[in-house]
C-alpha cells in the first residue's frame, strides 16, 4: 500500500511539474561505422586529386568513401525539416542560376529564418547525394574544438599543445596554443600551394606513417618555425589536422563519433556523414567529409541559432568574429573566414563554401567542382550572389 501511496504521490507531483523545469530529452547519438574501399586511391602528390582531370575529380567528389577509408555516421534519429519560404524574387534566382552555371556548381541552397528560399542542383547531382567539403571541414573540426571546451576536455584556447599531444615537445609546435592553431597564428612556416606537388599540403597525407603517432605530428616534425608565435598568419591545412588531433586526444573519442554527438545528432542531419580518415587511422580534421547539400545548411543553421548548448555561450561570435584581421572587414576567426558586415563562413578548395550572416538569420551552401582549385574570381562572385540575396531575401 506504501509503494503505491509513493507512486500516486510521484505521478501527480510531476503532473504539476513546469515542463520548462523538467531536464531535456537525451538526444541519441548516431552510429558510427568503419568505411573501407575495396581498393583504396593513391596519396601519392604526384598523383593528388588537387591535380586530377575534371571528370575524375566531379566523380571523385560525389564518392569520397568509394576511394578512401573514413567513418561513416549515421543521419541523426530526428532529423531538422525544412519549411518552405518565399521564394527568391526572379531576379536574384536568375543570378544564383547564372553563378551555377558559370561556376560548375553542383548544389546551391539557401535558408532565411531556417527556410528554404531556393535550392538548386548541377553535374547531375541530387537531394540524396553527397559531395565532399574539403576545407570546409575545418569549421566542423573548430566547433567540435568548442564543444570540447564547453565539455572541460580542453582547459581553454590558451592550453599549451603540447599538455595534450606531449609528442610535439621539440617541434616547431612546442611553446604554441590551441588558439594560435585555431587562428593560423602559430609562427610555423608552410607552403599551402595548391598547383605544387612539391608543396607541403599535397605532402603532408603521404608521409610515411610511424606506428603509434599520429601522420599530423609525423609531418609536424619535418617543419621549422618562422615567426614567434601568434605573431603571422599563414593559412595551414596541417594545423587544423592537428586541431582534430588536439580534440581526439583530449575528449578520447574519434572527431566523427564526437561529430556524431556534438553535431549530426544535434543540428538533425538527415543522410549520413562521411570523415576520411589519415593513413594512421585518424579523422582528417581539416578536410574531407561528405553531406548532402541540405545537410551542409543544417549545419550552418545550427551555427547561426548558436549552437544548442553544444558549444559555450557566444563561441560561434567569436570564432566567428576576426580574430586576425586582413582589413576592409575581411580576416580568419577560429578556422572561419571572417567578411565585411559581420558575415562569416567556411570555403573549401573547388568552390565549397557555406556562409552565415546573423543580422539576416541567412544561410547559404554551396557545393561545386571549378576548374581550379581556387579562383578570387569564382569568390567574389559567390559573396556578390551573397549580398544580392542579403538585400532581396524576404
Amino acid at each position: 500500500m506504501q509503494k503505491v501511496l509513493v507512486s500516486a504521490l510521484a505521478i501527480a507531483l510531476a503532473g504539476c511539474m513546469n515542463v520548462a523545469d523538467a531536464p531535456p530529452a537525451p538526444i541519441a547519438v548516431p552510429t558510427v561505422t568503419q568505411s573501407m574501399p575495396e581498393q583504396m586511391a593513391s596519396l601519392d602528390p604526384s598523383d593528388s586529386i588537387l591535380f586530377w582531370s575534371d571528370e575524375r575529380r566531379s566523380a571523385a567528389f560525389r564518392d569520397m568513401e568509394g576511394l578512401f577509408a573514413g567513418l561513416e555516421v549515421a543521419p541523426a534519429y530526428r532529423s531538422v525539416d525544412f519549411l518552405e519560404g518565399t521564394p527568391l524574387d526572379a531576379a536574384t534566382a536568375a543570378m544564383a542560376r547564372q553563378f551555377m552555371a558559370d561556376t560548375n556548381a553542383a548544389g546551391l541552397m539557401v535558408l532565411k529564418d531556417g527556410k528554404i528560399l531556393f535550392e538548386e542542383y548541377g553535374l547531375g547531382m541530387e537531394p540524396d547525394d553527397r559531395w565532399t567539403s574539403f576545407s570546409v571541414a575545418k569549421s566542423f573540426t573548430s566547433t567540435l574544438l568548442g564543444a570540447a571546451i564547453k565539455d572541460g576536455d580542453i582547459e581553454s584556447l590558451d592550453t599549451p599543445v603540447t599538455d595534450i599531444i606531449p609528442a610535439l615537445a621539440g617541434t616547431a609546435y612546442d611553446g604554441v596554443t590551441v588558439g594560435q592553431v585555431a587562428t593560423m597564428t602559430s609562427g610555423v612556416a608552410w607552403n599551402e600551394d595548391y598547383t605544387d606537388p612539391a608543396s607541403d599540403v599535397a605532402k603532408m597525407l603521404a608521409v610515411t606513417p610511424v606506428e603509434g603517432e599520429s601522420q599530423a605530428v609525423t609531418y609536424a616534425r619535418t617543419l621549422k618555425r618562422e615567426a614567434p608565435a601568434g605573431e603571422k598568419f599563414v593559412y595551414k591545412t596541417l594545423e587544423t589536422n592537428l586541431l582534430g588531433l588536439l580534440v581526439e586526444e583530449a575528449t578520447g573519442k574519434s572527431l566523427a563519433a564526437y561529430s556524431a554527438e556534438k553535431i549530426v545528432g544535434p543540428a538533425g542531419f538527415e543522410g549520413p556523414l562521411f570523415w576520411m580518415q589519415d593513413l594512421t587511422g585518424g579523422n582528417i580534421g581539416g578536410c574531407c567529409l561528405s553531406l548532402t547539400l541540405a545537410d551542409y545548411a543544417r549545419f550552418g543553421q545550427f551555427v547561426l541559432e548558436g549552437g544548442k548548448g553544444v558549444v559555450p555561450d557566444g563561441w560561434f561570435a567569436e570564432a566567428g568574429a576576426p580574430q586576425v584581421d586582413f582589413g576592409k572587414g575581411y580576416g580568419y576567426g577560429y578556422q572561419w573566414w571572417t567578411y565585411p558586415g559581420g558575415l562569416y563562413g567556411a570555403q573549401g578548395i573547388f568552390g565549397q563554401a557555406i556562409t552565415i550572416d546573423p543580422s539576416r538569420n541567412l544561410v547559404v551552401a554551396v557545393t561545386s567542382n571549378w576548374p581550379t582549385a581556387t579562383s578570387s574570381e569564382n569568390r567574389a562572385k559567390f559573396q556578390a550572389l551573397v549580398r544580392q540575396i542579403a538585400m532581396n531575401a524576404q
